[in-house]
């Protein structure tokens, strides 16, 4: 570990430097508190000895200024005149130990052990949070995503309920990460409940949560999600899919702000901000009956319409890039690439399963094609024929508007003109009758990106 050593007595500042280099450390020396912060500011120490009484700054007000640095180091406090209360002092500023003067080698080396020993599992699991948090990545950087990252931005610090709507697979949990991460709730618990993926009588429970006895198998007292989200944000994804009885009792809860576990009689209140999710066009559901218009009106504050990925083509090389490197670096593989005629299939596809069906198909490619380089044949196989391929007309599908068909068939129409004629715009606009501006336009409009 690199080391930091402060104490204005030069004979401990040798002799606890000597003690540490022995055991492979990296040490500097110093002899004041403002030495200490000055060195602290200029390069990240692992652990810094700091001694309490030093002339000038002292070591407790150089201590306070060192944990605010980032990365913050740890810090170990040495004194010869230590007492309880300048203990207690040193640890609520933030000091990771208090030791005596003087200073015992064995003392000294077990300290060192365990502080390496922490900042490696600190390591470890920041490396882990990194990889988590990958998978909950808002990547692109298209007009459309433009606009919801500032939808996004103005809700977020608001503790308006949201409701967010989109296709499956189009992200909107990441979405309700993202706003519970920009909320001023972001340090308390982020809970979501998925309302299509429990049976009707299992919702309750995991809402509300239970007491024991209060049904065969309650065994012992359960929290509900309500309460394991309390001072933050609880998600109930799919809420189209929530049966009546249901939506009538969440109804209630949200008008009184509190509940009922089930098999009590005490209302318990509850402060979390609620956000809503749906694939679903709930103003049809309530027009069918299968909705409350008085709980979507509730929910309806604020809301978040996340877009499908065929309307943010542009976005496919940058989230293909994304997926491969978590992908490679969870499998623990070398980093792989797409040939730019396996990426023009990719942005060419018209993608019913959105942002998360893309992943899959990425995954598939990483995983199964040894090479590092994936091309065209390879992805047009895991594809399995249905992209809009150059060679054939895509047949009619009519899980999709005609206008969206229309589109994806004129998207093919330029990537297909672009392969063929390099690149060139010019030729192109001839080939097709259509003037250079013109195309421009259409180029942009469907995000397709060319060099000359």
């Amino acid at each position: 570990m690199t080391i930091l050593v402060a104490d204005d007595d030069r004979n401990i500042c040798d002799s606890l430097a000597w003690l540490l280099r022995s055991e492979g450390h990296t040490v500097q020396t110093c002899g004041s508190g403002e030495e200490a912060v000055a060195l602290c500011r200029q390069e990240p120490f692992d652990v810094v000895f700091l001694d309490v009484m030093m002339p000038g700054m002292g070591g407790l007000a150089a201590l306070t200024q060192i944990v605010a640095l980032h990365p913050p180091s740890r810090v170990v406090m040495i004194s010869g005149q230590a007492d309880l209360g300048m203990a207690v002092q040193a640890t609520k500023a933030g000091a990771w130990d208090f030791l005596e003067k003087p200073l015992h080698p064995e003392k000294v080396i077990l300290e060192i052990a365990h502080l390496r020993k922490e900042l490696q599992i600190h390591s470890q699991v920041t490396s882990l949070r990194k990889l988590v948090e990958q998978d909950y990545e808002l990547v692109g950087q298209s007009p459309a995503m433009d606009v919801l990252r500032q939808t996004i931005a103005k809700a977020a610090p608001s503790e308006g309920r949201i409701l967010i709507f989109g296709e499956n697979g189009t992200g909107k949990e990441l979405v309700a990460r993202e706003i519970h991460r920009a909320s001023l709730r972001a340090e308390k618990a982020f809970v979501q409940l998925n309302c299509a993926a429990l049976p009707r009588e299992l919702i309750e429970s995991e809402l509300f949560g239970y007491e024991k006895g209060a049904f065969t198998g309650a065994v012992q007292r359960k929290p509900g999600l309500i309460e394991q989200a309390e001072g933050g944000t609880l998600l109930l994804d799919e809420i189209g899919d929530m049966a009546l009885d249901t939506q009538a009792k969440l109804l209630r809860v949200f008008q009184e702000n509190e509940y009922y576990r089930l098999g009590s009689t005490a209302p318990r209140r509850f402060d979390v901000r609620i956000i809503a999710a749906t694939n679903k066009e709930l103003q049809a559901e309530i027009a069918q009956g299968r909705f409350r218009q008085d709980l979507y009106f509730r929910l309806h504050v604020i809301p978040i319409t996340v877009p499908p990925l065929r309307e943010r083509a542009g976005d496919i090389p940058e989230l293909a890039v994304h997926f491969i490197s978590a992908i490679c670096q969870r499998n623990g593989k070398k980093q792989k690439h797409l040939t730019p005629a396996a990426m023009t299939l990719l942005q060419n596809y018209h993608w019913p399963g959105n942002v998360r069906e893309l992943r899959n198909i990425i995954e598939r490619l990483v995983i199964m094609v040894e090479a590092e380089r994936m091309d065209a044949e390879e992805v047009r196989a895991v594809l399995g024929g249905g992209s809009l391929a150059a060679e054939t007309i895509p047949e009619a599908d009519f899980s999709h508007s005609f206008r969206d068909q229309v589109q994806a068939f004129e998207k093919n129409i330029l990537l297909r003109g672009l392969q063929h004629f390099d690149g060139n715009i010019s030729r192109l606009a001839a080939a097709l009758h259509i003037d250079r501006a013109n195309l421009h336009r259409k180029l942009r409009r469907y995000g397709i990106s060319h060099d000359k």
